[in-house]
């Protein structure tokens, strides 16, 4: 494996500190870290693959840490009879017994020559401790965190497109997070699927043909519809998210987290930029709201919020049919704006 790896303590910190997935190179050590599994395998399997290159010998160990055993990283990671590189990941070192934290403080504090750790931190405070000596030492982090908003997922599908040397229209890339974007992996398959299946640059109507029938119908999307005042759509998504077994609770709660946001950035957005910051909200949810607040009036936002809290008590018991309670409230809202 390439020098880098045998001298972790002298210079500078690496440069990858903070890179993607696809621009983590060699180093001692390497931290992983975030709950999204597929960003965290693709990282991985680099690694892996770039260790492999360099040395195609290379013996790669996988430790789970919920079932790590103490002394275990000492004896996969300490020199073989034949001085092969080696490279170690843990998975899950979030779970793992004090033992295992243990052991790789050890290890990070005098990385063995020849060998790449590769930690895998799913999230949580679970280690932190550990985690703070690795970023205060300059370990190269790859963050994987969930991809939850739809620009982002939109920036993924671009991305994932552009490495397989394909492009797609703007509205194609849209319907295909709106119909597979609940999940990454999905999103990264369909978007396999059409690189093999088609050619030239990938437009709204191929997407339709493969996956118009699996529009998400999440309670999200229905606030979304709802909140735009579009209730054709947001009574055709509720009904949709019904029938497939989504209970009628989470939807209102979507609703009234929309019209929350809402409430939040209009009581504030004529103080200025700042005030907005203050909310402690993402810049997509203020960005979005502040578009969505260009067709709403004060009453007409009031009315929407009288009309989803009676719903929310109505599908928590109050009411004989909460499915009909949703509906109505969908309604109301979708009917207020601009009112």
């Amino acid at each position: 494996m390439p020098p880098a790896t045998r001298s972790p303590r002298k210079g500078p910190a690496p440069k990858t500190a903070g890179v993607s997935w696809d621009a983590v190179e060699l180093a001692p050590v390497l931290l992983v870290s975030g709950a999204e599994g597929l960003l965290a395998d693709r990282a991985v399997e680099r690694v892996v693959a770039l260790a492999r290159a360099a040395d195609p010998g290379v013996e790669v160990t996988r430790l789970d840490g919920a079932d790590y055993v103490v002394g275990t990283l000492g004896v996969v990671a300490s020199p073989s009879l034949f001085a092969e590189d080696k490279v170690v990941v843990v998975d899950a070192l979030e779970k793992g017994p004090d033992e295992l934290l243990s052991d790789v403080t050890v290890f990070v504090t005098a990385p063995p020559p020849g060998v790449v750790l590769v930690l895998r931190h799913g999230g949580g405070v679970r280690g932190k401790k550990l985690l703070d000596l690795l970023r205060s030492t300059g370990v190269p982090t790859v963050a994987c965190d969930v991809i939850k908003s739809d620009s982002d997922k939109s920036a993924f599908v671009t991305a994932e497109l552009r490495r397989a040397g394909r492009r797609a229209d703007a509205a194609a890339v849209r319907a295909l997070v709106d119909a597979v974007g609940s999940d990454l992996r999905e999103l990264a398959a369909a978007c396999g699927q059409l690189v093999a299946d088609t050619s030239g640059l990938i437009g709204a109507d191929v997407v339709e043909r493969y996956y118009g029938g699996r529009i998400e119908a999440t309670g999200f999307r229905v606030a979304d519809a709802a909140v735009a005042g579009n209730a054709g759509q947001a009574v055709a998504l509720l009904r949709h998210a019904l029938a497939t077994g989504v209970d009628p609770v989470p939807i209102v709660a979507a609703l009234a987290a929309k019209l929350r946001v809402l409430a939040k950035v209009a009581a504030v957005r004529g103080r200025g930029a700042g005030a907005v910051r203050d909310l402690g909200l993402a810049p997509w949810q203020t960005d979005r709201a502040v578009a969505d607040l260009r067709r709403w009036t004060p009453e007409g936002l009031a009315g929407a919020i009288s009309a989803v809290a009676q719903a929310d008590a109505e599908v928590k018991g109050e009411g004989r049919d909460p499915q009909f309670a949703v509906e109505r409230a969908v309604l109301r809202v979708a009917a207020s704006v601009g009112s």
